[in-house]
C-alpha cells in the first residue's frame, strides 16, 4: 500500500496533459495582442511618413482653413469730389437713376448721397439755371426748365425741319429705285462720291444697312420705314415709276463705270 501512495503523488504533481499546454501556449497573451496592435498603426503611418519626406503637403483639416480678411472700406470722398462726380453721371444718364445706385458706383452711403442730390437741386433752383435736377420715376435726372420748353421746342422742331440737299435728294433717290445697293453702285449712277450723303441718310434714319453683296462683300442699303412715313407710302412699290425720266442706256452708262 505504501508503493501505492508513492506512485499516485506524481498523478497530483502535473495534472496538465501535455496537449494542454501546447494549446494554451498556442493562445496570445493580452500582452501580445497590445504589442501586435501597435505594431500594426506603425506599418500603417510608414507611407504617411515617406509621402511627407517626398515633399508631398498634407491636407488640412476644414477647421483649420485661414478665414478670408474683409475687404477694406472705400475711402470716403469730400463733399467736392462727390457732388461732381455726381453731376458728371447725371450729365449722361438717359433716365432717371437711383440714390443706391448711385452710392453703389460711388461707394459712399445712400443717405450722404441723397442728401448732396439735394445739395446739387438746391444750388441749381437758386443759381437761376436753364436746367434743374428732380426726382422722377424713383430716380434723380437733369431737366430744361419750364419757362424755357418754348426754346428748347423751337430749336428741337427746327432741327428735324432741315430740308436735304439736292446731292443727298439724288442719292435717296437712287437708293429708293436701286434697293438693295452698293455704294459703288450708287456713286457709279451719280458720277460722285456719296460716302457723305450716304452717311448723313443713315443718320436721318431714312435709309439703313441691309447685309452685303455676295460677290464683293461691300455693304448694302436700301430705304428704311421712316421713309415711307415722310412720303406717306404704303411700300416702295408704291413709288411711281421712273423709267420716263430716264434715258434708255442708263443702265449700260451705271455698268461702264462700274
Amino acid at each position: 500500500m505504501g508503493d501505492s501512495a508513492e506512485e499516485a503523488q506524481p498523478a497530483e504533481v502535473a495534472p496538465t496533459p501535455v496537449g494542454d499546454a501546447e494549446r494554451t501556449e498556442a493562445v496570445p497573451t493580452p500582452a501580445d495582442e497590445g504589442r501586435e496592435a501597435g505594431a500594426a498603426p506603425r506599418q500603417r503611418d510608414e507611407p504617411a511618413e515617406e509621402s511627407a519626406a517626398a515633399g508631398v503637403p498634407k491636407k488640412q483639416g476644414a477647421g483649420r482653413r485661414r478665414a478670408t480678411p474683409a475687404p477694406e472700406p472705400a475711402p470716403e470722398l469730400d463733399d467736392a469730389d462727390l457732388r461732381g462726380a455726381l453731376e458728371a453721371i447725371l450729365l449722361v444718364v438717359d433716365e432717371p437713376v437711383s440714390e443706391l445706385t448711385l452710392a453703389q458706383v460711388l461707394e459712399q452711403s445712400p443717405e450722404r448721397v441723397g442728401r448732396m442730390l439735394d445739395d446739387i437741386a438746391a444750388g441749381y433752383i437758386a443759381a437761376g439755371h436753364g436746367f434743374e435736377l428732380r426726382r422722377a420715376a424713383g430716380g434723380w435726372r437733369l431737366y430744361t426748365r419750364p419757362e424755357y420748353a418754348t426754346y428748347v421746342e423751337r430749336f428741337v422742331l427746327d432741327g428735324q425741319s432741315v430740308r436735304l440737299t439736292q446731292a443727298a435728294l439724288e442719292t435717296l433717290a437712287v437708293i429708293a429705285y436701286k434697293q438693295p445697293v452698293t455704294r459703288s453702285r450708287i456713286s457709279a449712277i451719280r458720277g460722285v462720291n456719296c460716302d457723305g450723303v450716304i452717311r448723313t441718310l443713315v443718320s436721318r434714319g431714312l435709309v439703313e444697312e441691309c447685309g452685303t453683296e455676295a460677290e464683293s462683300g461691300a455693304f448694302l442699303y436700301r430705304t428704311t420705314t421712316i421713309f415711307l412715313e415722310k412720303l406717306g407710302l404704303n411700300s416702295v412699290d408704291d413709288l411711281p415709276p421712273l423709267a420716263p425720266f430716264l434715258p434708255d442706256d442708263v443702265e449700260e452708262l451705271a455698268d461702264a463705270t462700274r
